[in-house]
């Protein structure tokens, strides 16, 4: 490789006089890596790195800029820029670095970037995309095959916000205490129920909103179920768990996504129920619950590089969900007497998975996760679409309605 040029010299001397970014000092066992690691930045060809040694005449900038002006709009916007900086020295910019390079030369304040602005960023600039983006590179960003193993990202965690709060599994929380307490009052003063805390449906909330397979023409108790609970310890570990869980996901996917997995769960534990035990009555949000844990599963394969320890969060969700899953499988085929509705743990997990990956952010798209999306959704509504017409065409196969 080439040493540096006097001009390239001079011009990084004069961006340190400038304060554009703070000289490095180091040790002197460490002072020929550090030169030899500069030089590979340096030496790298990126489009805007050479227009000032190459040409300065818009023709040539005009053919940069139309190359990556993908769309022939006249406008360069935040992906292609992107695709620009990518064809560079740093193939592994985060989405956030390249929106601020645009945002420092858009004085429309349109979010794009046409010929005139990338002119002037062009020729202003040369010092934005050398010292940020190769400092960024060389510091951030590890050299091929460098190291071994997983290198830590954190930029899913940077995502996180608490504006606006959390409270989607908050709310849905607070309602389910409250439907509960609605039948605990009703019973308060029946001796025949003080020893069993909620743990009767019989109660008022309970007989509206439970799902009811010779009621089934009342459809929201496909979704409503969630908002019964029998007994305290039912209750208290759905509710730990949808918290729990539904924050953390909430911070970064925000309230409306967060909400359609979980509905989605409760939803698929219903459906997967009323078709494998056409005569089971089921309550418990435990659908919308294992929706949660498998979402995550769902948003860590999708975010995978953007994502800390992300080996580690996937083996732990995965060990809990298939514990707990095998546990509730196991207890129903050797238990006559066992209640747990395992279908509808299983029918949730398998929803949150899909509809996670279909709904929940995904910070940096690949090819293979756009396929993955389109199987995934297209799986969730087949899935979907099979039960309601069973439902509908076949209602030989469920209990006779009672309609008193």
């Amino acid at each position: 490789m080439e040493p540096h040029s006097s001009n390239a010299v001079q011009v990084e001397q004069q961006d340190v006089e400038n304060g554009l970014y703070s000289p490095v000092v180091m040790a002197p066992s460490q002072q020929r890596i550090g030169t030899q690691r500069q030089q590979s930045i340096d030496m790298e060809e990126i489009p805007l790195n050479n227009l000032h040694q190459e040409t300065e005449n818009k023709h040539r900038i005009h053919q940069i800029f139309a190359h990556y002006d993908a769309d022939s709009d006249g406008l360069v916007n935040i992906h292609e820029l992107k695709d620009l900086i990518e064809a560079g020295v740093c193939r592994d910019i985060p989405y956030h670095i390249a929106e601020q390079i645009l945002s420092l030369s858009d004085t429309d304040f349109n979010g794009q970037l046409n010929f005139e602005e990338f002119y002037r960023m062009s020729q202003r600039h040369k010092w934005l995309v050398r010292n940020i983006l190769a400092r960024y590179c060389r510091l951030i960003v590890p050299p091929p095959k460098s190291l071994e193993g997983d290198q830590l990202d954190g930029a899913y965690e940077k995502q996180m916000s608490i504006c606006p709060p959390p409270l989607t599994m908050v709310v849905f929380s607070l309602v389910e205490i409250v439907m509960f307490l609605i039948d605990v009052i009703h019973f308060q003063n029946d001796s025949n129920h003080n020893h069993r805390i909620g743990e009767s449906t019989n109660g008022p909330a309970a007989i509206l909103f439970i799902y009811n397979p010779y009621k089934r023409y009342e459809a929201w108790r496909f979704i409503s179920y969630m908002f019964v609970h029998v007994g305290l310890m039912h209750l208290f570990m759905n509710l730990i768990i949808q918290i729990f869980l539904g924050v953390a996901l909430e911070l970064v996917h925000h309230w409306w996504r967060v909400a359609l997995v979980y509905l989605a769960g409760v939803l698929a534990g219903s459906m997967g129920t009323s078709l494998t035990s056409p005569r089971i009555f089921l309550a418990g949000a435990s659908g919308g619950v294992y929706a949660l844990i498998t979402a995550h599963i769902a948003t860590i394969i999708m975010n995978w590089s953007e994502m800390e320890y992300a080996i580690v969060q996937l083996l732990v969700f995965l060990i809990f969900c298939l514990t707990d899953l095998g546990t509730s499988v196991y207890r129903h085929v050797t238990d006559q007497h066992d209640q747990v509705g395992y279908m509808a743990h299983l029918s949730g997990a398998v929803a949150g998975l899909l509809v996670g990956i279909g709904v929940l952010r995904n910070l940096e798209v690949r090819r293979w996760e756009r396929i993955l999306w389109w199987i995934a959704v297209i799986f969730y509504f087949a899935l979907m679409m099979t039960g309601i017409l069973v439902h509908v065409l076949v209602p030989d196969y469920f209990p006779r309605p009672e309609y008193n």
